[in-house]
């Protein structure tokens, strides 16, 4: 069940504000489950990857909200950086993989504020 609340709320901020995975997904995964960040990574990429983005950007399209041009351009560098970060995340150590995803979330939560 608690998976299915961490969907829930997952997916209603991927719809509102593009987010869902690294930013809900995992860090719930992390602290409700004691799942190792490698592994929270992978299931919250192996859980969006149908629901949110199909359906989410399925929508948008429909309402004129998606550039396909520059969507394309960002998949080409996903297929290349999610393997790399897949690659980086497995190889290096889980605190050390935790602290860093920490750090970069603070670093985007400050620069949000800031810019707001």
């Amino acid at each position: 069940m608690e998976f299915l609340a961490i969907g829930v709320v997952a997916g209603i901020l991927s719809g509102l504000f593009g987010i869902g995975g690294g930013v809900v997904i995992v860090p719930a995964l992390l602290l409700t489950t004691q799942m190792k960040p490698a592994t929270a990574t992978g299931t919250s990429l192996a859980a969006l990857l149908l629901p949110v983005g199909a359906l989410g950007a399925w929508h948008y399209y429909r309402h004129g909200y998606v550039e396909i041009g520059v969507a394309a351009w960002i998949a080409v560098g996903l297929i290349f950086g999610a393997w790399l970060g897949a690659y980086l995340a497995i190889n290096i150590p889980a605190s050390s993989l935790q602290r860093a995803f920490a750090l970069f979330l603070l670093a985007v939560a400050v620069h949000l504020w800031w810019s707001a």
